[in-house]
């Protein structure tokens, strides 16, 4: 059993890992500016916290074995949070990461397609930047999990790829649901395959 402090814990992704880490038996500090939408499960601790307040959610992670970032991209920035987990002494960070900076093909990314949506294309781009951001950094043990395109609800199946840098497809497309994403998200909490990485999941 681990103590894993989730950000974004109420959102359709942080919820997931919640219930998925609640379910594995970890502790699990959940932590959400509506505390109100976090599912009420065994060993979870749902608190109210505003990522843009330093010095608290600085308090809150200390002493984790590991922290969980599931916010958007557009609503954090990626220097401060990497700040607030390194000030923290939290040493494994692993972060909801996006879609749009996989590859399709070498040198062409997913969001440099023409059939990319463009509702998507900033949180994406911030995305992008955030992997960027955390690929320079060397003291946290990171790891950063690229959904496939599409991700969406759906069922826990516990049967997925993993890939790295690249977009895994299939012949009906390229998707995943949040309930095996947050398996992927889990097993690499309990069993490391991924320091300082970006990897992928997909069916």
């Amino acid at each position: 059993m681990s103590h894993i402090a989730v950000i974004g814990a109420s959102g359709e992704v942080g919820s997931r890992i919640v219930k998925e880490l609640s379910d594995r038996h970890h502790q699990i500090t959940a932590i959400s500016r509506h505390p109100e939408n976090i599912p009420s499960l065994p060993g979870v601790t749902a608190l109210k916290a505003d990522l843009y307040n330093t010095d608290e959610i600085v308090q809150l992670l200390k002493g984790h074995d590991a922290v969980v970032s599931a916010v958007k991209f557009v609503d954090a920035d990626a220097q401060q949070i990497i700040d607030v987990v390194k000030q923290s002494g939290v040493q494994r960070y692993l972060v909801v990461g996006g879609a749009g900076s996989l590859e399709v093909q070498p040198g062409l990314l997913l969001i440099d397609t023409p059939e990319f949506p463009e509702v998507f294309k900033t949180e994406a781009t911030k995305g992008a930047e955030f992997l960027d951001e955390i690929q320079k950094e060397t003291n946290l043990n990171w790891t950063f999990l690229s959904p496939s395109a599409l991700l969406g609800p759906g069922e826990r199946t516990g049967k997925f790829r993993l890939g790295k840098d690249t977009l895994l497809t299939t012949g009906s497309g390229s998707h995943i649901s949040y309930e095996d994403y947050a398996v992927a998200l889990v097993d690499e909490i309990e069993n490391p395959q991924h320091p300082r990485q970006r990897f992928t999941v997909g069916y």
